[in-house]
């Protein structure tokens, strides 16, 4: 068993205002806490490449893609959407970011029982096919699905999403598409607001109250999740990790904590050893309370374990 995990410096350059909740600190938390719990010494670091515009365009239209890239300011702060900023190191942030996902997915498809992390920003799984939004400039995950799918042929990918908020984005590439199961929990009624009806019968969306208990949320990826995954019969597994819903993170009011982050990751892990020789890449969504999010990274980590 190996855990690799891929960041770029460039990722930490991206600002998008000073209180702004989306902050380079995050990425310094999680370092933090792997220095702090020994982790480091267990996964393997690497840094990414970037990914290319053929990548993009696999995932979003080629009139986005070729909009951000005209967009992207050499000096200043443009909106992308009312959440969503650029600045002068914010493509190169973004490119990096999804280039990880690629990397991951290359390393471990080239041999067995290989999962790896994606510690960058900005995240992806609000972007959708042509529009930024949520704080989400490209959509990590679905480049990442895509590059397994397209380059290295496979026929079956499941994503896992659980991020406080939907997914939308990747929905939205992905309704639809047969080769993709996606999983989505997330509070509801909460930004963006979607999600409670499915788009297509490849979405497995799970809408749940405030306050959501660990042991509810527990009980229905047990139910819903679960079944589903074991039926589509993945050949990789790929995570949206959202740690936004622990009871420390004010972005929402879920009450998940470290532990429930590290059960969801073993659940998945024997998902993984199940169907796809355990191959599985996790790439960070949301988690805004910093010292919750170090933790809960460090807990996802050992689950996998």
């Amino acid at each position: 068993m190996a855990i690799t995990l891929f960041s770029h410096p460039n990722c930490y350059r991206h600002l998008a205002g000073d209180d702004h909740p989306e902050q380079p600190a995050r990425l310094s938390a999680i370092n933090d806490q792997l220095i702090r719990s020994g982790m480091e010494f267990v996964v393997q670091q690497r840094d990414a490449t970037p990914a290319s515009k053929q990548h993009l365009y696999q995932a979003h239209s080629n009139l986005y893609v070729d909009e951000i890239y005209a967009k992207a300011p050499a000096n200043g702060y443009i909106w992308l959407d009312p959440d969503t900023q650029m600045m002068q190191h914010s493509l190169d942030a973004a490119v990096h970011a999804a280039g990880a996902g690629i990397n991951a997915v290359d390393l471990v498809l080239q041999q067995t029982n290989q999962q790896a992390f994606c510690s960058v920003r900005p995240p992806g799984h609000h972007a959708t096919r042509d529009q930024a939004m949520g704080f989400c400039i490209f959509n990590n995950i679905a480049i990442a699905a895509l590059h397994a799918l397209e380059q290295h042929g496979l026929e079956r990918v499941a994503i896992i999403d659980f991020d406080v908020h939907h997914g939308n984005g990747t929905e939205d590439i992905f309704a639809g598409d047969e080769r993709v199961l996606f999983c989505s929990s997330f509070q509801f009624p909460l930004y963006p607001n979607s999600g409670d009806i499915p788009m297509a019968a490849n979405i497995e969306n799970l809408p749940l109250p405030a306050l959501c208990q660990p042991a509810i949320w527990r009980e229905q990826i047990l139910t819903h999740w679960l079944p589903r995954i074991h039926a589509f019969k993945p050949q990789l597994i790929l995570v949206s990790a959202g740690f936004d819903g622990h009871r420390e993170d004010d972005m929402a009011q879920f009450l998940l904590t470290e532990d429930d982050y590290q059960w969801i990751a073993g659940q998945l892990k024997q998902l993984a050893d199940q169907h796809c020789a355990g191959r599985l890449v996790a790439t960070l969504e949301g988690g805004y309370a910093l010292s919750a999010l170090g933790r809960s990274v460090v807990a996802f980590l050992k689950g996998l374990m």
